[in-house]
Formats: C-alpha cells, structure tokens, sequence
C-alpha cells in the first residue's frame, strides 16, 4: 500500500479531547469562580457540611489510637503529679506537725519562764538562769547537772527553784557544770512552814514510798496538819528564801501505836520535768556578813583593855 494512502489521524478510541493547556484554563477558571462564589454566597458550604458528617465516622475511627495515646499519657502524667503532689503535702504535714509540736513546746517553756521571772523578781536574793542538762548516773540518788558552774559563779549549797517552788540544792560544783540534789532525795532535808498554821517542820526526801514525793518526820501525833496544806521555806536555816513554795500535804496518818504521824507531801517544783531553773545565792553570806579586819581590830583592843 502506498505511504500517501494512509490515514495520519488516529482512531476515534485514541483521541484526546481538548489540549491539556485548555483543560488547565477551565479548572483554573472553574476554581476561581468557585472560592469566589464560596467566599461571597457560601454556596459551598452544604456540600462541606455534608462531606464531613459522611467522612466524620472515618475520622473518628483514624483518631482513636491517638486519642488512646494521648489519654495514657495524660493519666500517667496526672499519677505522677498527684504522687509528688500527695508527697510533697505529707513532707507539709509532717514540717507543721514538727512545727506545732515546736510551738506548743516553746510556749511551755515560755510560760514557764515567765513564771520564773515573776518569781525571781519575788525573791529577795539575787540569781542566775540555768538549764538542766541530764540526770545524774546513780540509780539510787535524785539528782540533776545544770549547765553552770565555778565559771559563771555558782556557789555550792546555793538553793534552786523553777517556776512553781524549790527544787532543790547544789551539791556539787565544778568548772562548767553543777549537781543538784532534789528536795525528794533521800538525803536532802529543807526546813519548812506550814502556811496556814505557821507551825515550822523539816521535811525529807522519802522516793521510796510514793515515787517523788516528800515527808515531814517527827511530827506530833496531834499536829495540826491537813491534806491541802501548802508547806514553804522557812528561811531559818539560812540558805533558802523564806516563802518560796516546797511542797504540799497529800496524806496524813495517824497510828495509834505511835507518838508520831506519818504525813507525806508531793513537790511543787517539777522534779521530773525541769529544764530551765534560777540558782539563787545562799541567804547566810547575805544576812550575815563576815566581819572584816578593821572590824576584828577593835574588839581584840577592847579585850586587851578588859
């Protein structure tokens, strides 16, 4: 077959339609006609609406593993915020607990010291402060060690008190520190006054029969004493301050198959729960005052004129 009778064109299956430059152009204007008329009339938007609710489901299915995600590590964010959270108010409670129990302390001690000042400013003699360190080491005495000593004066068988009545003597004096024997020492013995009868006594140490209490010996069978009776110093002995509380009257026996009545006392002072005391000078160098040398001069002048 000759080349000039072939047909160049291609079959009606094979064509094209419209170039893709004038396909491009349509779109184009089809577009921009489009956003225009959405823009303006919003003549789009029923057919967004209605695309989303028919691709919601879709979205939501595709969102699931995110959510899932997104949620465990918000729940294990918020166990461990609630955890440093609930570690953090205990670690409060436990400083205001500390700090509460610091308060009630602190105004324990307050109280009491100002009661001890009240009371150093009713005596009569000077003094100093004191803290009590620590009981003594033997078992078988009442005793306690104080925090002054020769350095800051202190003076053996000075009388000590707190802020509610004498709690007992100085024994022993050493450089930084001093012991003091308690009023409910066995050995310790403090002449007293009953105040309401004004009758004089001496009461002792008795820790065997009542724990901590005290007992006035040697008293009459018929003695005019009753539970209640507030007993103080006496001041005759010359060491402690006359009126300073000692003890109190708890029980009196009276046996018929002896001369004398069996009367036990507790203590005014803390004798267990003591911390902050006043250690007063003795009443003797005071009242009494050792004479000099210009003193003693005339009188062994006067001797020698006799």
């Amino acid at each position: 077959m000759p080349l000039g009778t072939l047909d160049r064109t291609p079959p009606p299956f094979f064509k094209q339609g419209p170039s893709a430059v004038s396909k491009l152009m349509v779109c184009s204007a089809l577009a921009l006609f489009l956003m225009v008329a959405d823009t303006r009339f919003r003549v789009a938007q029923p057919v967004r609406a209605l695309v989303a609710t028919v691709l919601y489901p879709v979205q939501w299915l595709a969102m699931r593993p995110v959510v899932l995600a997104r949620s465990a590590a918000q729940y294990f964010e918020s166990l461990e915020s609630a955890q440093r959270w609930e570690e953090a108010a205990q670690r409060k409670l436990a400083e205001q607990s500390h700090r509460a129990h610091q308060v009630e302390q602190l105004a324990l001690e307050n109280d009491r010291l100002r009661k001890l000042l009240q009371l150093r400013e009713r005596a009569s003699t000077p003094g100093q402060a004191a803290q009590v360190l620590y009981d003594a080491a033997d078992p078988y005495t009442r005793k306690v060690v104080i925090d002054k000593g020769l350095a800051q004066g202190i003076q053996a068988g000075s009388p000590v008190v707190d802020e509610s009545g004498v709690l007992g003597q100085v024994t022993r004096v050493y450089p930084l520190v001093s012991e003091v024997t308690l009023v409910t020492d066995r050995e310790h013995a403090i002449p007293v006054l009953n105040a309401r009868t004004g009758a004089r006594s001496v009461a002792y140490g008795d820790p065997s029969s009542q724990g901590n209490a005290l007992e006035l010996r040697f008293m009459a069978g018929n003695a005019d004493v009753k539970p209640g009776d507030l007993l103080t110093t006496s001041g005759v002995d010359g060491v402690y301050p006359p009126g300073l509380p000692v003890a109190r009257v708890e029980k009196v026996e009276r046996r018929g198959d002896s001369g004398f009545a069996r009367i036990s006392c507790s203590p005014q002072a803390l004798v267990d729960g003591a911390r902050h005391v006043l250690v007063l000078e003795p009443v003797s160098p005071q009242a009494l005052p050792r004479p000099g040398p210009d003193d003693a001069a005339p009188s062994a002048r006067k001797g020698a004129r006799k």
